[in-house]
């Protein structure tokens, strides 16, 4: 089959990385300025649009050609330019993104990134950043200049010639990446689910405008008067300023060392008057509730929806889909009773009223973040999502029979691990039912080998739990859950043992095994898991661990210790990836619109009178044959705006 590699340069007055590459294209100033490009093995050729050069038949045919498989790294950009810049949709079907590729090894999501650890010999062009700032973004105007706002070729041509050189550079680094990666291509069922990905970014999903316009202005005009409201208190030249207000509580008998938002809840218990006051401002004014609004704003596209907010394998170590953008997986939850009321009084300007009806103005627009998605005219949302999804995989891979029966009884997953911690029967809302607490703080913290710390985090001693408490309880979820806890160690055992002796060990129904330097998973659904470069290494007890090559939370390439519980965490996460992945085949597949993702919860645009919330979650609720005896549920419900049930 024949193969063009492609890499673009483009013009947009449009910010990238803040707007996504739908409005960057989407703008009336959008064009592309190089396009390079290889087919198979033959040298990099390179178009200059921008100096008035035409593409040649034979690419332009094969643009269009499903025949001939486009390649690129990170190629929605490339595919989403170039429909722009002909005026036609492409299809994804006949793309491939090395970008991809590269992440299921676990390898990092950058070009540059990933030829710095595969030690490529045409590595990316240290200076394209530069070349990139210099004619793809505008320019401020200057005297030097001539104050123009944007740079031409005619205005550098010696830079012309480098970012020529740049752009024909990078298709020799994706096509040398690939020919590194030749031997883990990626899978025809991973080209199914990146092929769906890619059209449920290109439909996107609509926004409601006036919402979002009027929910900043609200923000705007009660960071006003609340900012007022600290000047008069308090004289401040800036009541912002932490440095100052630290000064103002001091001069009132209040030592503080901090000011971020838990020391501020901390001290508001104790104050009173102008204190008191002041201290509730604070919070109030550095209640950040409209940056995704801003983001939303700044996302939507001329057809008044927002497109690729969700980036497939972004999440490069699980598999799981990353939020792009509005961060659509970190949405704030909704819990104001009537949000219809709350979202016309928005929309309609009465701001007077909503700081009337509700204790917080900024808490109302934050909750209504979710809100200012919506479903086309004729159509309405069914949202669809999981059930306790981890803790059902968790419960089957280690064979915890008590967990797998209370799911498959329908039974409540906390009162049931409340129970079987306690020795006692624990109903929600009923017999010993102060005791679910304590069993959801254990199902949320534990399950992955957490401990006292992970409790902690989880804020266990915030909803009044003692620190003496904590440990106990550590032991009594361990206790109860024997084939969970046998489940992390034997995982270790199985990953250690593949690695020291460089085989492969299969485990339940898991296989680890060593090649070519990789530690590779291998998932009940046939995906793999990998591990870069792992060899044993001493932890910080003192003992020896296992560790591997990859990026780290610093966002850098580096060494990463690991453990039987934390593979435990990314074999879960990633089967539950796979189930929801398959499961929105199956819905696509019965010609159902998939708009948005979220963790585990799918999100449909349904005409008004066509399917049920019913037949969706049933058909979300099958168990793929890899999947035998896992008790899967859905549960869902239909919404004329996006929101949390």
């Amino acid at each position: 089959m024949a193969l063009l590699a492609i890499d673009i340069e483009t013009y947009s007055d449009v910010d990238l990385t803040k707007s996504g590459v739908y409005a960057y294209c989407d703008s009336p100033q959008f064009e592309i300025l190089l396009f390079a490009y290889a087919f198979d093995d033959e040298p990099t050729e390179i178009i200059d649009l921008a100096c008035g050069e035409q593409l040649p038949q034979k690419v332009l045919d094969a643009l269009e050609d499903t025949s001939v498989i486009k390649t690129a790294f990170n190629a929605a950009f490339e595919r989403t330019c170039i429909s722009k810049h002909l005026g036609k949709k492409l299809s994804p079907a006949a793309w491939q993104c090395t970008a991809v590729q590269s992440a299921m090894l676990a390898l990092p999501l950058s070009l540059d990134g990933v030829g710095e650890v595969l030690d490529i010999q045409r590595k990316k062009l240290k200076e394209g950043a530069d070349l990139v700032r210099f004619f793809s973004m505008p320019c401020k105007a200057t005297k030097a200049n001539g104050g123009r706002t944007r740079n031409l070729p005619s205005h550098e041509p010696e830079k012309w010639e480098r970012f020529k050189a740049y752009c024909i550079r990078d298709v020799d680094a994706e096509r040398e990446i690939r020919h590194k990666l030749r031997n883990y291509p990626i899978s025809e069922s991973e080209m199914r689910l990146y092929q769906m990905d890619q059209e449920i970014n290109d439909r996107g999903i609509l926004v409601d405008r006036e919402l979002v316009a009027n929910a900043v202005l609200c923000d705007t005009e009660y960071k006003e008067a609340v900012t007022a409201r600290a000047y008069e208190l308090t004289g401040l030249d800036n009541p912002n300023s932490p440095a100052q207000i630290k000064g103002w509580l001091t001069d009132r008998g209040v030592e503080v060392d901090s000011l971020d938002k838990k020391a501020v809840k901390s001290m508001i218990s104790d104050a009173d008057g102008e204190v008191l006051e002041v201290l509730q401002l604070r919070l109030l004014m550095a209640k950040t509730s409209v940056k995704k609004y801003e983001a939303i704003e700044r996302s939507v596209c001329s057809d008044g929806r927002c497109h690729g907010l969700l980036q497939f394998y972004g999440a490069n170590r699980t598999g799981r889909w990353a939020g792009r953008l509005v961060q659509v997986q970190n949405l704030p939850q909704n819990h104001i009773v009537d949000l219809e009321l709350a979202r016309n009084l928005v929309k309609n300007r009465q701001f007077d009223l909503i700081d009337l009806l509700y204790d917080s103005t900024p808490g109302v627009l934050s909750e209504l973040i979710r809100t200012a998605f919506v479903p086309r005219p004729g159509t309405r949302f069914i949202v669809a999502d999981f059930a306790a999804i981890e803790a059902r995989v968790l419960a089957w891979f280690s064979g915890e029979q008590w967990r797998l029966t209370t799911f498959e009884e329908g039974g409540d997953i906390y009162c049931a691990s409340a129970s079987q911690m306690f020795g006692v029967p624990v109903v929600k809302h009923g017999e010993n039912g102060h005791l679910r607490q304590k069993g959801k703080i254990a199902e949320l913290a534990l399950g992955y080998g957490g401990s006292v710390g992970a409790l902690t985090s989880m804020g266990a001693l915030d909803m009044g739990m003692q620190e003496e408490e904590l440990q106990p309880l550590v032991n009594q979820w361990r206790a109860s859950n024997p084939h969970i806890t046998k489940f992390w160690w034997d995982v270790d055992a199985a990953a250690v043992k593949a690695v020291k002796e460089r085989t492969s060990v299969t485990y339940k129904n898991l296989c680890f095994s060593y090649r070519s330097g990789i530690l590779f998973v291998t998932l009940p659904s046939g995906r793999s898991l990998s591990y870069i470069k792992p060899r044993m290494t001493q932890n910080r007890f003192g003992r020896e661990s296992l560790s591997y090559e990859g990026v780290g939370e610093s966002k850098k390439w580096m060494r990463i210790e690991t453990y039987g519980p934390k593979l435990v965490e990314n074999i879960v996460q990633a089967t539950a990836r796979d189930l929801l992945a398959m499961a929105m085949l199956r819905l696509r597949d019965a010609g159902f619109d998939i708009v948005m993702h979220i963790h585990d919860e799918a999100v449909l645009e349904v005409p008004e009178g066509v399917s049920s919330v019913e037949e969706i979650c049933r058909i979300m609720a099958v168990a793929p044959d890899w999947a035998s005896g896992l008790p899967l549920r859905a549960d869902g419900y239909e919404c004329p705006f996006y929101k949390k049930d």
